[in-house]
C-alpha cells in the first residue's frame, strides 16, 4: 500500500528466504537511492513488529501532514477525528475512510502517534492511502472556518437525527470518544449537532462504526 500510494523509501532490510525477490526489486525501481541491507532471520525477528511481515522492514519517509499543507478540492468531505487515542480505533477509521473515499480525515488533538504500530496494522494499510492532517482543536476549527466546511458534530444531546441533514457541500463530520465524545468547543463550533439514535440499552457505539454510519450516509446523498 505504501508503494502504490508512492511513499519515498529511505531503507529496506530484508530475509532472502522470507523475502520475494520480484516484490524488492519493484520497490527498488521505484526509489533508485534507496538503502538495500540483507539481514538475517533472528535480527529480523528482533526488528519486526510481528512475524509475518513477508522478510521485510522498510523504512520510509512519513507524509506532510500538517493541516496548514491541506489544499482541498471542490465540495470535499473530510472526517475530524476528536481526540481519539487507541490505535487500533484510529486504524479501522482510515480503512473506512479509504473505502469511502473521502477527501481527507483531519486529526484534532491527537493524543498518540499517528504512525504507532497498532495503527498501521489496524488500518491495513490505508494510513499510506488517506490523506491524513492533524493540528491543534483552534487550528482545526479556523482552518475549516476559513475554507467555509459547514461541520456536523456527533453528539447526543441538542441534536438532529444525523439522516435528516444535507452532507453535499463542503462538509467537515467530527466524531470524539467512546468515553467522553467530542469537546465543548467542537459543540459549540459546529454548524449542526447531530446522533444516531440508539434503539437499544446502550447510548453509543464504537468511534469507527459511528463514522462509517455517518461517512456512508454522506456518500450516498452524493452519489
Amino acid at each position: 500500500m505504501a508503494l502504490e500510494s508512492n511513499m519515498q523509501f529511505h531503507s529496506l532490510f530484508f530475509v532472502k528466504e522470507l523475502a520475494g525477490y520480484e516484490f524488492i526489486q519493484k520497490i527498488v525501481r521505484a526509489n533508485p537511492n534507496l538503502d538495500v541491507y540483507e539481514i538475517s532471520a533472528d535480527l529480523f525477528s528482533k526488528t519486526a513488529y510481528r512475524e509475518s511481515t513477508g522478510g521485510l522492514v522498510a523504512i520510509i519517509k512519513t507524509a506532510e501532514n500538517k493541516i496548514s499543507s491541506f489544499k482541498p478540492n471542490k465540495n470535499p468531505l473530510v472526517l475530524v477525528i476528536d481526540g481519539v487515542e487507541k490505535p487500533g480505533n484510529l486504524g479501522a477509521i482510515l480503512r473506512t475512510a479509504d473505502a469511502a473515499a473521502i477527501d481527507a480525515v483531519i486529526c484534532s488533538d491527537l493524543p498518540g502517534d499517528l504512525y504507532n504500530p497498532n495503527t498501521i496494522r489496524a488500518s491495513l494499510g490505508t494510513v499510506f492511502t488517506v490523506p491524513v492532517y492533524v493540528g491543534k482543536g483552534d487550528e482545526v476549527r479556523t482552518w475549516l472556518k476559513s475554507n467555509h466546511f459547514k461541520t456536523y458534530c456527533t453528539n447526543l444531546h441538542l441534536s438532529h437525527d444525523y439522516d435528516v441533514e444535507d452532507y453535499r457541500g463542503a462538509c467537515a463530520i467530527v466524531v470524539g470518544t467512546e468515553a467522553t465524545g467530542v469537546t465543548d468547543e467542537w459543540i459549540q463550533f459546529a454548524d449542526q449537532n447531530v446522533k444516531i439514535p440508539m434503539l437499544g440499552k446502550i447510548d453509543s457505539m464504537n468511534v469507527s462504526v459511528a463514522s462509517a454510519i455517518m461517512l456512508f450516509e454522506a456518500k450516498r446523498q452524493r452519489k
